[in-house]
């Protein structure tokens, strides 16, 4: 019994990143010799341990063939019989079909180190084929390495793959699973595009590929395409650290904007109204969790009033936060403001730009979260007020304190300076 350290542990440490996780696998043992050396058996589909003393996973090594269409549509095969050289052939990807032995010795019968030299992403066999979710974990390799290119060979399957109809056979919690994964990546955009390019994006998410040639006012977006400019403020995002919630609302902001009538090109007037169903069939389809795909669709609705806020009198600005539900949900409004300055940064030109629009509502709500309400509430009861004159009690409140406020954020550090 021999047992390998596999996988993306290998590969990292071949390109001298940190080692996260460790996958292994083991080569001339069955189940009974494992619990016999103290793994705990964990695998529902095929045979998988626990470590007794570190708890790592090890897996026997391991065939597979296919026998259905789309991910579920496996049949795996473990026997001591099974070599090294058997396992790593059912990998997706040559950088991820390398493996190292106890003494240091790496095992690459794919050539997974000269990808890793040329930074290519390359398929190891044509297997590849059999499964529809590698479309999606190149992609978002593509997006973890953007100095690496596609193999063509490996683009032309993925085409193939596409147009055999295999991508639609996947399941929406994989989708979501591998999407959410890559929308976290260092440079997220390279998914988009990698999916794009197979074919991939418009067969599941035909809502963000439709955005792709839309022209927009070079004014406002000197990138002019609403597509390259969707890339840019994923890319802002990443930037930013942005959590997943943001990441995926700023991957839905603007897609009314594949709807706009012709009439009204490329200002793009009443997008938001147009995007909120978008948000919410898309969101449906790859059963998106609910804190992001509420975020989605506020952003949706609001980017643009956000953009404008500069121009609102106070009474706007407090049925802004109003319709935001600001008071309740202070932590999604903060991240409303953080999707809004990622796409008004993911424009060409305007990365580096300020954006006091975030400074300033995060000072009012501040300040308004501050309120004594109950103080407010209590004196106008005191004068008589019942019910609803008691809420406008409040908001009158909250106006005046709008209202005391400096004009812009700039002000208001010149103030604390």
């Amino acid at each position: 019994m021999n047992h390998f350290l596999v996988g993306g542990a290998v590969r990292d440490a071949l390109l001298g990143l940190p080692v996260k996780d460790r996958d292994w696998v083991v080569v001339g043992a069955d189940p009974a010799a494992m619990k016999k050396a103290g793994f705990t058996a964990v695998g529902r589909d095929f045979p998988v341990f626990l470590h007794p003393d570190t708890h790592e996973e090890y897996a026997l090594a391991r065939t597979e063939r296919k026998t259905a269409p789309g991910y579920h549509g496996f049949a795996f095969h473990a026997s001591p019989e099974v070599t090294l050289e058997q396992d790593l052939a059912r990998r997706d990807l040559t950088i991820n079909a390398m493996a190292q032995d106890a003494q240091g010795n790496i095992a690459d019968p794919y050539g997974g180190q000269r990808d890793l030299r040329d930074r290519v992403l390359r398929h190891v066999s044509a297997a590849f084929a059999e499964d529809p979710v590698r479309i999606l974990r190149l992609a978002r390799f593509a997006a973890r390495f953007p100095n690496f290119s596609v193999a063509p060979e490996t683009m032309t399957l993925m085409r193939e793959m596409v147009a055999k109809g295999e991508v639609d056979a996947l399941v929406a919690e994989r989708v979501w699973q591998e999407f959410s994964r890559g929308l976290m990546e260092n440079k997220p955009s390279r998914m988009l595009e990698v999916l794009r390019d197979c074919g991939a994006l418009e067969r599941l998410a035909p809502e963000v590929d439709r955005l792709f040639g839309v022209p927009q006012t070079a004014i406002h977006h000197p990138e002019v395409d609403t597509g390259v400019h969707l890339l840019m403020v994923l890319d802002q995002c990443a930037e930013q650290a942005a959590p997943l919630t943001v990441r995926f609302a700023s991957l839905c902001h603007d897609l009314g904007k594949g709807l706009t009538p012709a009439e009204v090109l490329p200002r793009h007037i009443g997008h938001e109204s147009r995007g909120l169903p978008l948000v919410k069939r898309l969101s449906e389809r790859w059963r998106v969790p609910s804190e992001c795909r509420e975020l989605a669709e506020l952003v949706a609705r609001e980017h643009t009033h956000v953009h404008q806020s500069q121009s609102f009198g106070p009474e706007a600005r407090l049925r802004l936060l109003d319709r935001c539900d600001a008071w309740r949900r202070p932590e999604r409004f903060e991240e409303l403001l953080w999707a809004c300055e990622c796409d008004a940064r993911g424009r060409l030109g305007f990365e580096q730009r300020p954006y006091p629009q975030r400074q300033q509502f995060q000072l009012e709500l501040h300040a308004l979260l501050a309120i004594d309400l109950a103080s407010v509430s209590a004196a106008a009861l005191a004068e008589g007020k019942r019910g609803p004159a008691i809420g406008q009690a409040v908001q009158a409140a909250r106006l005046a304190a709008l209202q005391a406020l400096p004009t812009s954020a700039a002000a208001a550090a010149s103030q604390s300076m």
